[in-house]
């Protein structure tokens, strides 16, 4: 049954990214139309549904996994499909071709604690950065942490980029779950040199709530690189903390390197 249906006008809010493949020209020598929308905002727009559903509870106390398997582009009219399915939301985004460009499962509850904890380390320096490579992000390699600070007056410039309905963010001073999500990319993007990469997958437990004021740290592990159909893949293993409290515990799979079309 369809429970929630989400229109959106997607927007590239990355397009001075040092990620060139959110830039049209760099994007197309890669087979792409354009540049590529990415996909922790199209993530954002996954996580609309669910919210609305089960509201802080869900923020505190859920999971949502995503895939991106086809792109999406700026300007570009998404819809968000929201069906329920065994006590959870199978969601769906479609073009306006009606083509699924990203599909995910959201639920409440049942939040896996189990984990190991991951370990800090200290990032390298900008200019010191190894190329992303089977080597440099062999599983097993302990990524340089990342801190931050929430600031609710600045995230509302972000809630705007991602065209956020739920008013609690603004409201209540909340982090958004795709805000938390980007450290997921930022801190492979400062321990690795990389060239265009592509966001693939994230599967998240949401654990815990981030007020004004509150610090973010954000810690991960490389557990898998290979290569498939020419493309270098890895898989990071994410801890965010806020004071030592768990905030997400994500599993984190991008493109480090993919494969150029011939011209």
């Amino acid at each position: 049954m369809t429970v929630a249906t989400y229109e959106v006008e997607a927007f590239n809010t990355a397009t001075a990214s040092t990620n060139k493949i959110h830039d049209d020209a760099v994007a197309r020598s890669y087979g792409f139309r354009g540049g590529l929308v990415p996909g922790v905002d199209v993530y954002a727009y996954l996580t609309e549904a669910p919210v609305a559903r089960w509201g802080r509870d869900w923020l505190s106390g859920g999971t949502i996994s995503a895939r991106f398997v086809k792109p999406v582009y700026d300007g570009e009219r998404v819809t968000v499909t929201a069906t329920e399915a065994d006590g959870g939301l199978d969601l769906h985004l479609a073009d306006p071709a009606g083509d699924i460009c990203a599909s995910g499962r959201a639920a409440s509850g049942a939040i896996d604690g189990d984990r190991s904890a991951v370990a800090a380390a200290p990032l390298p320096d900008p200019d010191q950065q190894p190329p992303a490579s089977p080597d440099s992000l062999r599983p097993g390699t302990v990524l340089g942490s990342l801190h931050d600070v929430f600031d609710a007056a600045a995230h509302v410039a972000y809630l705007a980029d991602i065209r956020a309905t739920q008013p609690m963010y603004a409201a209540d001073g909340l982090a958004h779950p795709g805000w938390l999500l980007r450290f997921a990319n930022s801190i492979l993007v400062r321990n690795v040199e990389l060239g265009p990469w592509i966001h693939v997958s994230s599967d998240v437990a949401l654990l815990g709530l981030v007020e004004d004021g509150e610090p973010v740290e954000t810690r991960a592990v490389v557990v898998d690189e290979r290569e498939r159909k020419g493309h270098r893949f890895v898989v990071l293993d994410v801890a965010i903390t806020s004071d030592g409290r768990p905030i997400q515990r994500i599993t984190h799979t991008a493109i480090h390197t993919p494969r150029r079309v011939a011209p």
